[in-house]
């Protein structure tokens, strides 16, 4: 994978963006979901657990910078809204979180480094994600989030690590409560999603260009005879 560019955007006004792109963060309920998409968007830290029911979402408006396969930026640059959805890990939510799955374009696996059955469950929301996903090989990051509490680790990187391997994913181990890696976790999943569209979408008709002459994709649904799934 090259070097990917991006920086967050506060200027961009409503409807003033080139693509929208849909991520899903998922795992069990208590990983940290709620507090890790907080994190990212706000660059803050609520300690105050609270079940998300059913579905939410957090949304950032972010420019990235397309790059070449060695790590040398093209000069194009994309403004890009992301929609960071925000499931329910309950199982009394499953088919409705699920129901979700296949309009996302990359997802964030989600688990708790102080819990192994979070860990092991992996398996379990990777089956999930290959039967409701885009196709059978969506993107998708492993994250292990609550990297603070190192006293009350269960689950080793190494573990997690050879996981990954195995199913060639990047990982990050995370902090919502520092913010340790939150953002490259996120930008590393974007920057997959950004690669596989250069491959899957056609150049688009003149006639989708918007008035200030940047071309508004929502980039939620790719085309599976396409990309490379």
């Amino acid at each position: 994978m090259g070097t990917f560019f991006i920086s967050t955007v506060i200027t961009m006004t409503d409807g003033d963006y080139d693509y929208l792109i849909k991520l899903l963060a998922l795992g069990d309920s208590g990983v940290g979901k709620t507090t890790f998409l907080y994190r990212y968007t706000d660059n803050k830290f609520n300690p105050k657990f609270i079940t998300t029911v059913g579905i939410d979402f957090r949304e950032k408006r972010v420019v990235y910078t397309a790059s070449n396969p060695n790590g040398t930026a093209t000069g194009k640059t994309f403004k890009v809204h992301l929609q960071l959805w925000d499931t329910a890990g309950q199982e009394r939510f499953r088919s409705l979180t699920t129901a979700f799955f296949r309009d996302a374009m990359g997802f964030l696996l989600m688990f708790d480094l102080t819990s192994q059955q979070s860990f092991l469950n992996v398996r379990n929301w990777m089956s999930q994600l290959q039967a409701n996903a885009y196709c059978e090989n969506p993107d998708i990051v492993l994250v292990g989030n609550k990297a603070d509490l190192a006293d009350q680790r269960e689950v080793q990187e190494k573990q997690a690590k050879e996981l990954a391997d195995k199913y060639g994913i990047p990982y990050f181990e995370t902090s919502a409560a520092t913010g340790a890696e939150v953002d490259k976790a996120v930008i590393t999943l974007l920057d997959l999603v950004m690669k596989r569209m250069e491959q899957c979408v056609d150049k688009p008709p003149a006639d989708s260009a918007n008035g200030n002459g940047a071309t508004k994709l929502e980039a939620s649904q790719p085309s599976e005879k396409k990309c490379a799934c």
